[in-house]
Order: C-alpha cells, then sequence, then structure tokens
C-alpha cells in the first residue's frame, strides 16, 4: 500500500506541475540575475553516470547549441511552479534510508528521493513543458557547512536562476548561499564544467535592462 502512495504523489507532481504550466498565467515582473563564469571541462559526478547507465536513451550525447530561455513572466511562472510543486509532492530521504547506498540519482517516482532526485524530476517536467534541455543544467554545490548538494540551474536570457528542494522561492544563482562547484555542459549533458567568478550579464542583456 505504501508503495501505491508513493506512486500517486509522483504522479500528482508531474500532472499537477504540467497542469499548472498548461494554465493561465498572471503577469509578473521577470527576474534578473547574473551569470556565471564556467571553466574547463572536470570529473563527472558517479550519480550522473549511474543514472545514465539506467536511463541510457536519455543521456544520449546530444551536442547543440546553447539555448537559454527567454524569461517571460509566463516562463517564470511556470519555473516557479514545477519548483513548488515537486518540493511539496515528494518527501526528502537521503540515499542511505532509500536506497540502501551512499549514492543514487533517480527520479523520485515512489514519491521519495534526496536532492539530486528531486532536481532530476524538475529538469525532467520543464524539458516535457517545452523547455530546452541546454538552459537545464544539473549542477553541484557546496553548503556552508562543506556538505555537497545538487539542484537544478535554468540559464535564461537574464541570468541564471536556481530550483532548490530547500527552497521553495527560485532565486538568482547568486544570491543562495552556496559555494558553486561544477554543472552540465549546455552543449551535452554528459559533460561538466567547473563554476568560477560570477561575471556581468553579456551586453546585449544589459543592454536591453537598460530600456526596460
Amino acid at each position: 500500500m505504501v508503495g501505491v502512495v508513493s506512486k500517486w504523489a509522483f504522479a500528482a507532481a508531474v500532472s499537477g506541475a504540467i497542469a499548472l504550466i498548461l494554465a493561465p498565467r498572471a503577469s509578473a515582473e521577470p527576474m534578473k540575475a547574473s551569470f556565471a563564469s564556467v571553466g574547463d571541462e572536470t570529473s563527472v559526478p558517479y550519480g550522473w553516470v549511474d543514472f545514465c547507465n539506467r536511463y541510457a536513451r536519455e543521456c544520449q550525447d546530444d551536442d547543440r547549441a546553447p539555448q537559454p530561455i527567454r524569461l517571460t513572466a509566463a516562463a517564470m511562472k511556470a519555473i516557479e511552479q514545477v519548483n513548488v510543486t515537486v518540493n511539496h509532492e515528494i518527501k526528502a530521504v537521503s540515499d542511505m534510508d532509500h536506497w540502501g547506498v551512499i549514492d543514487r540519482w533517480d527520479y523520485p517516482s515512489d514519491g521519495r528521493g534526496d536532492c539530486e532526485d528531486f532536481a532530476l524530476l524538475k529538469r525532467k517536467l520543464l524539458m516535457q513543458a517545452g523547455f530546452p534541455r541546454q538552459a537545464l543544467l544539473m549542477t553541484v554545490v557546496k553548503e556552508e557547512n562543506g556538505e555537497g548538494h545538487a539542484l537544478l540551474t535554468v540559464k535564461t536570457d537574464q541570468g541564471e536562476l536556481v530550483l532548490d528542494n530547500l527552497e521553495d522561492s527560485v532565486k538568482a544563482w547568486q544570491k543562495t548561499p552556496y559555494r558553486f562547484v561544477k554543472r552540465q555542459s549546455e552543449t551535452n549533458q554528459n559533460i561538466w564544467v567547473a563554476i568560477g567568478a560570477p561575471t556581468p550579464a553579456p551586453a546585449y542583456v544589459s543592454k536591453r535592462a537598460l530600456k526596460d
């Protein structure tokens, strides 16, 4: 019975988030953020490699040009709704309690998961809603206490936002308390790149912002 209830929770997260995305949206002021400075290729997290061994079709090399999301009020509303829905529908548990292993990335199809699982589901839902894969980047960070954490970076034309299972509000990446370590490449999801200090928004974004 527990398994059945948990699967319904997962289904609610999926159907509820997509229904909200497709619903009429009130206008809202899009959020502006900065852009992270990414460096050279770096090691791929074991959890992603293991995930791809089980979901090979979802991890095929797919070299693509970067495609940031145009951050309209509607897009921002959809991103916020996915973040809140998944955060509320999935129960947070450690991999050891869930799977009996230290680290496992997976979809929380039984209604339970840890930070990577929350991020994977949000990524999947946003792709199903039509957002480009290149803009939805699994990201590894360090908390203030030094512990590892994972979240989803959403790259937009107005900066980079983060979807975090510890926070219902969608925030600009530089306004979080984390030290950003690495994330998926925009061009190939199986390549990971190091993250350095933040940089100003590209000129085309800054100029447009001045006109708003």
